[in-house]
């Protein structure tokens, strides 16, 4: 790895040779220069006249640059010389009082937060991290490119997924054929590894979405079939996916909600209020509901009581002008 040191004082060019000195003494492999100002005349480094000049000429030439010295005169110089994150050099940042070591550009593909952390330990200084994968203790899609040595196929779904990942949602990795990882719930991105540059595959909707339903006395089926699509969109998920409705017994005979399950080719699943009355403490409950029909929630409990009850909630209670949506989500059956 070639890695140039960059220093504007006659302190910080010192600083850097006794650097370069201990990361040679204790790190194979690295090929590192330290740049100076000539008129400091640092003994054992390359001396410029040009700062300026020097570092647009280099910039690529290295792997990794090290500046010693104020992060606003390194983002000043390096703004006109910064490409794509896939292409830039990593770029790090010390302080001339030697406390801290700062990943500045590049932290990912670039190698800068590996450099960084490798850097702290080596030479006694703190790492300072800001990209949001590392400091939640998550990992990048960029990363894990950086780490099979391999390429992405584009940044901007690299950035999409990496999102998700860091927003907590579940992404998986498709692995070759003789790796195996099981996961039951659905995910809200992919990582494909394969050196194929064709591949075949298919998508398949799991029906493990349970859509709880209530409505005011007729409720027409196209403001049904509306809140029902809106829901699933908020929600990104598919109406494919939906395993069926259910509601209380109520509503057993409403006309709207008959007719919104039968367009969505959906079987219609009628929970008894007693049935629902033994989960609905569970719930956020209705004073006004409970006078009416007797029961304090619908949507929520029908949805689970429907359910397999091997899962989670999606979305609890979404009202849509005398419409209540819960969506249910049952954990997928792995077949081994």
């Amino acid at each position: 790895m070639k890695l140039a040191f960059w220093t504007v004082t006659r302190g910080a060019g010192n600083i850097a040779g006794e650097y370069k000195e201990q990361l040679q003494r204790h790190l194979k492999g690295y090929d590192i220069d330290v740049f100076t100002l000539k008129k400091y005349d640092v003994e054992n480094t390359i001396q410029i006249e040009d700062f300026t000049a020097n570092i647009n000429e280099k910039f690529s030439r290295y792997d990794g640059h090290i500046f010693i010295m104020a992060s606003g005169i390194v983002i000043r110089k390096i703004a006109g010389l910064i490409g794509t994150k896939d292409k830039d050099p990593a770029v790090l940042l010390i302080d001339e009082g030697k406390h801290f070591v700062i990943s500045l550009l590049s932290g990912h593909l670039g190698g800068a937060n590996e450099l960084t952390y490798l850097l702290a330990g080596t030479l006694n200084l703190i790492p300072v991290i800001t990209t949001s994968s590392d400091v939640t203790g998550k990992i990048a899609v960029d990363t894990i490119s950086q780490k099979l040595n391999a390429e992405l196929e584009d940044l901007k779904s690299a950035k999409d997924v990496t999102s998700l990942i860091v927003n907590g949602q579940r992404v998986n990795i498709l692995l070759p054929k003789n790796v195996k990882v099981n996961c039951k719930n659905s995910a809200d991105g992919f990582i494909l590894v394969s050196n194929r540059k064709n591949i075949e595959y298919t998508r398949i909707y799991p029906k493990n979405l349970i859509l709880g339903i209530g409505c005011k006395k007729d409720t027409k089926a196209e403001d049904i079939l509306s809140a029902i699509e809106d829901c699933l969109n908020k929600n990104n998920l598919d109406i494919k996916s939906v395993k069926k409705i259910a509601t209380d017994d109520v509503k057993e005979n409403e006309k709207g909600l008959i007719d919104a399950a039968k367009s969505l080719n959906l079987d219609l699943e009628i929970i008894s209020r007693e049935e629902i009355k033994k989960i609905q403490d569970q719930f956020e409950g209705s004073d006004f509901v409970e006078r009416n029909i007797g029961v304090r929630a619908v949507s929520e409990p029908v949805a689970l009581l429907a359910s397999s009850q091997e899962g989670h909630f999606i979305e609890m209670k979404a009202r849509y002008n005398g419409i209540t949506v819960s969506i249910y989500e049952e954990e997928l059956k792995i077949y081994e």
